[in-house]
């Protein structure tokens, strides 16, 4: 995927359009700060956005292979566009993530992307984990490098509600003493 390209078309479009977004995921990393390899992008989106996102990725020749009330995945054909995957955001707590989400520098500081906030990107991994236990590792791995960056400067309080919310309310606590100081 040409992320250079596909983001510059996307955003400027989202703009235009008003459709709130938020990055999440493997590109989210390495927007906050710890880059990890990604085939895709994955984006929270705002659910009464939906048919204007449609509308943007339809023309773009990306095709939708799924759609249900939560997700949604576009692929294109030609790589260099890649595949596109959306959480549809319409409860309260991905609400909340869309509306914290900040614009950061990519491409050397030639665009701005919208990314969810740290803590709301270790949640979504909270959940990926306790939805794929499989999926543990590579989660736990991405978790802990964003706590080794942004440390005492998180929001603890919602990291632990994250937590307690997939019944993982211990490893919280065990993460914090362990990250939760300046350095």
């Amino acid at each position: 995927m040409d992320f250079e390209l596909v983001l510059k078309t996307l955003t400027s479009e989202f703009d235009r359009r008003r459709i709130r977004y938020a990055a999440i995921g493997g590109f989210a990393l390495g927007i906050l700060g710890f880059p990890r390899a990604t085939m895709d992008l994955d984006f929270l989106v705002h659910i009464e956005d939906l048919a204007a996102l449609h509308d943007t990725l339809t023309p773009l020749h990306y095709e939708r292979v799924f759609h249900t009330v939560n997700v949604s995945q576009y692929r294109h054909a030609d790589d260099r566009w890649g595949s596109l995957d959306f959480i549809h955001a319409f409860r309260k707590i991905s609400l909340g993530m869309l509306e914290r989400a900040k614009s950061y520098p990519v491409a050397g500081g030639q665009l701005f992307v919208k990314s969810a906030a740290p803590e709301d990107v270790i949640g979504l991994k909270v959940q990926a984990m306790s939805n794929d236990p499989s999926r543990r590792a590579l989660e736990t791995h991405d978790i802990e490098g964003l706590m080794s960056i942004y440390r005492a400067a998180l929001d603890w309080e919602r990291l632990q509600e994250f937590y307690e919310l997939f019944e993982f309310g211990d490893e919280a606590k065990r993460l914090k003493d362990r990250f939760g100081h300046a350095q």
